[in-house]
């Protein structure tokens, strides 16, 4: 008689705080309160550059943020933590298509000057990039100079460099695979950053399959298959059995591109345990990837690798 898979409640909708409880609190607070909330937490967060970076991001997806982060400089101009929310939100407008890209940099290009120790503004100017060009290349550099192992820009980085000769086709020795080792193997052995061969996999395989050179079913695709895969891959699930850190605000990421990664290389036990532990945090990429329904291909994974796991034992 087949084992019956566990019940696996669809996930939610996307919550960009992660399990960041302040950041979730701050982000709800009625309108009227949101600016004195969001004050308080940057206040707290200080120069924790990736937990800053992370929670001012967030904020800057609220629509209403750019308005009210205005009018908080306006009431208070030598406010750094003002002029980086205020930036990032006409970041994220740009992003929307509701602000143009040249004042977004200006904003973020004047909290810079404002903040000129703080990454963040640094990371608004690489999020509007396009492609890994030399402007991005020395936008990252910006951001390392002031904090050398910054998560969320060794992600995008790594987003943007995989687009280069997109119509190539697959290569072993695209220069995204040697960027995502490098960053791996400077970084402190403890250091998130060893995830990062992974997740260059992933990003690869995004602009492989939206030009149709790999399969929309990551499933099926031998990009997955292939030993580059296999060794990226172990050598992150053992980093992570080894060091992961709860601590960390975005290591929910890494363990949704770990996840994904483990799934779509047809090791279900490697990603159930990892399901087990992101619980319902999802994160759209790389389950989007190439053009799928997150929620849906997220929440197919991991029904499946649960029920494998239930029926081994």
């Amino acid at each position: 008689m087949p084992v019956e898979a566990p019940p696996v409640e669809a996930p939610p909708v996307d919550d960009a705080t992660l399990d960041d409880t302040e950041l979730a609190r701050a982000r709800a607070a009625p309108a009227r309160s949101r600016p004195q909330a969001a004050r308080a937490l940057l206040a707290r967060t200080g120069d924790d550059w990736d937990r800053r970076g992370h929670r001012i991001t967030v904020l800057a997806r609220e629509p209403d943020t750019a308005a009210w982060a205005h009018a908080w400089l306006a009431a208070d101009p030598g406010s750094a933590d003002a002029a980086v929310l205020f930036a990032l939100a006409q970041v994220r407008r740009a992003l929307r298509g509701e602000e143009t890209p040249a004042t977004a940099r200006a904003a973020c290009r004047d909290a810079a000057a404002a903040a000129p120790a703080d990454p963040t503004p640094w990371l608004g100017l690489l999020m509007l990039e396009g492609e890994g060009t030399a402007d991005a290349v020395r936008i990252f550099e910006e951001i390392r100079v002031r904090h050398r192992d910054h998560h969320h820009a060794h992600h995008l980085m790594v987003a943007l460099l995989a687009e280069r000769r997109a119509d190539a086709g697959p290569d072993p020795l695209h220069e995204v695979y040697d960027f995502a080792a490098w960053a791996a193997g400077q970084a402190p052995a403890d250091s998130p950053l060893a995830i990062l061969p992974v997740v260059a996999h992933a990003e690869r395989y995004r602009v492989l399959a939206v030009r149709g050179h790999a399969p929309a079913d990551p499933r099926t695709a031998p990009h997955w298959r292939d030993q580059r895969a296999a060794d990226v891959m172990k050598a992150a699930f053992d980093w992570w059995l080894e060091w992961e850190h709860d601590g960390h605000p975005r290591r929910l990421v890494d363990l949704n591109f770990l996840a994904h990664a483990t799934y779509c290389q047809g090791r279900p036990a490697e990603a159930a345990a990892l399901f087990h532990r992101i619980g319902d945090h999802m994160t759209p990429a790389p389950w989007s990837y190439p053009d799928r329904d997150p929620y849906a291909a997220f929440h197919a994974a991991r029904t499946s690798a649960l029920g494998r796991e239930r029926s081994a034992t």
